[in-house]
């Protein structure tokens, strides 16, 4: 994180600073007081305001200084490690599904463990045990009450 960026937050980590940056970036009136020029002043030394009070494109030039890093592999359906969305390229979707088998414990699992394991990946665990199943990814016994991860 630039410097740039620790005074900004700085600046705003105060909640009265945040109101006052608030009020100036919708034109509106604050009234005049010495801890409403204090946080004025704190604005303007972190770069969010310029010398005439107005609202500067700090913001923009600091993303633009480094711009968002766009997820790679599995990570583009995942968000904080459970799955968002599914691809809908079949490549893709196998790519993720292979992934998911891969966090699954070895040795065989009864079908409540499964369904635990893969409940902390979506929402709906039960149709994710199935694509897998389709895959191929995921065995089950003739009975359907033991899983194995291939």
């Amino acid at each position: 994180m630039s410097q740039q960026w620790r005074r900004v937050a700085a600046a705003l980590a105060n909640e009265h600073r945040r109101a006052v940056y608030a009020e100036t970036v919708l034109g509106l009136p604050g009234e005049p007081s010495r801890t409403r020029s204090k946080a004025l002043r704190a604005l303007t030394d972190a770069g969010l305001l310029d010398a005439d009070g107005a609202p500067t494109d700090v913001f923009a030039r600091l993303l633009a200084e480094q711009p968002a890093e766009r997820p790679q592999g599995v990570d583009r359906w995942l968000r904080e490690g459970r799955i968002e969305q599914w691809p809908s390229r079949e490549d893709d979707r196998a790519e993720l599904l292979a992934w998911v088998a891969a966090q699954l414990p070895s040795g065989e699992l009864g079908e409540r463990a499964v369904t635990d394991e893969l409940a902390a990946l979506t929402g709906d665990p039960v149709a994710l045990r199935r694509y897998l199943v389709d895959a191929g990814l995921l065995t089950r016994t003739a009975d359907g009450s033991r899983y194995s991860a291939v």
